[in-house]
């Protein structure tokens, strides 16, 4: 994406100033109603919710002009916002699948989209068969008479396994499927799926394109026709929308979002650099390091990767990878990302809990995520926690 191109969407595109006095920042059109002068105005919009402005539930000024952005951003030629990540997910899921649909989903998605595929849908007769996103075999092999939905996430969120994303589109459109991608971990900055092919891109906007940890929020991007199926389905049917005030939030995140992913990404490619260097440090899990199986791949369909990253630890107990995160004084122990400040998710916190179920992955695994402070001192923090470990 052209640097001046950006610029242009992140700070002008969809903005009218001239219609709101000339102001810098949208206004919050806090209204849920829009009136009409006739009963013709009426009957003219109302036959198309998406367009026009009749009621918040469908359309709003302010979201509209973050929904713009977002579909720039991915190369897309609409976009539209949900109450959070999941809703967007299911949302989009949902609008193509019917009873009997068999969805193929690689593994190790986001833990509650394996939720919805696992429990949800087979309440309506839906299966999801689960695959090795990295093998195209695999993938191809899995699909079935009844699959509508080729499910992707790349990096995935855990383990960043990548899916070979031009061929996976390939593969969908051979058998007349819909793919779509989280691409929450990468933002638009750094990968955009529907220019490889892949039909809808899914965001948590919580994560990277908000970046000031005081939202929840998710995206689809997509053609008009697929996004116009969306609305007319799932979105005005269910109304899981965001409010005009939160849309207005995101619309200043994503100010910054290019200066933020970009230190984001330059610090982890140095502390990664000092981890795969520690003796007490098993395996890092970053696609932009040499060292990574699928780096050739991840250098082809990205363009760099903020700061999320997974490391497996040498330990010898759960209580010694609670010891190594209680001792980091610059990393909060948080489940989301994509803010300033820095985050672990430790994996140990999964494992002997009062539900008595396991993670499925390592307790030793703890998952990164680097923000905004000095690189140097994050480095530092994590050096003094190892001492918990053996070395």
């Amino acid at each position: 994406m052209a640097e001046q191109n950006l610029s242009y969407i992140l700070n002008h595109l969809g903005e009218d100033r001239d219609s709101y006095f000339q102001a810098v920042s949208p206004p919050v059109i806090q209204s849920s109603n829009f009136y009409f002068k006739t009963v013709d105005d009426l009957r003219q919009d109302i036959s198309d919710e998406l367009a026009n402005r009749i009621y918040t539930r469908g359309n709003n000024p302010t979201t509209e002009i973050l929904r713009k952005k977002l579909a720039a951003l991915e190369s897309a030629e609409d976009a539209l916002v949900f109450a959070s990540g999941i809703a967007a997910v299911a949302a989009a899921v949902l609008a193509f699948v019917k009873q009997g649909a068999h969805i193929v989903s690689v593994g190790s998605v986001y833990s509650w989209t394996t939720r919805l595929f696992k429990e949800y849908l087979p309440r309506f007769g839906v299966e999801t068969s689960f695959v090795d996103g990295r093998d195209l075999v695999k993938i191809e092999e899995a699909i079935r008479p009844e699959t509508s939905i080729l499910y992707l996430e790349s990096p995935t969120t855990m383990l960043f396994e990548l899916q070979d994303l031009r061929s996976c589109a390939m593969i969908a459109r051979k058998h007349g499927l819909i793919s779509m991608i989280d691409n929450s971990c990468c933002s638009p900055i750094y990968q955009r799926p529907i220019e490889l092919g892949i039909n809808l891109s899914i965001h948590s906007v919580t994560k990277f394109l908000n970046g000031h940890s005081d939202v929840v929020m998710g995206a689809v991007c997509g053609s008009k026709e697929l996004i116009n199926h969306i609305f007319n389905t799932e979105f005005i049917n269910i109304g899981g929308i965001v409010s005009p005030h939160d849309a207005a939030l995101v619309i200043r995140g994503l100010r910054t979002l290019p200066l933020r992913v970009d230190r984001s990404y330059q610090s982890a490619l140095k502390i990664v650099e000092f981890l795969h260097q520690q003796s007490r440090v098993l395996q890092v899990n970053y696609p932009f390091h040499a060292q990574h199986p699928q780096y050739d791949l991840a250098v082809r369909q990205m363009e760099g990767q903020p700061g999320l990253f997974s490391v497996l630890f040498k330990a010898n107990s759960i209580n010694e990878m609670e010891d190594f995160v209680h001792r980091l004084n610059y990393f909060l122990i948080a489940v989301s990302w994509g803010g300033h400040e820095s985050l672990v998710m430790p994996v140990c916190a999964f494992h002997g809990g009062p539900t008595g179920q396991d993670s499925p992955l390592p307790w030793n695994l703890v998952r990164f995520y680097i923000g905004l402070e000095d690189p140097e001192l994050l480095i530092e923090d994590i050096r003094q926690a190892m001492e918990a470990l053996p070395a």
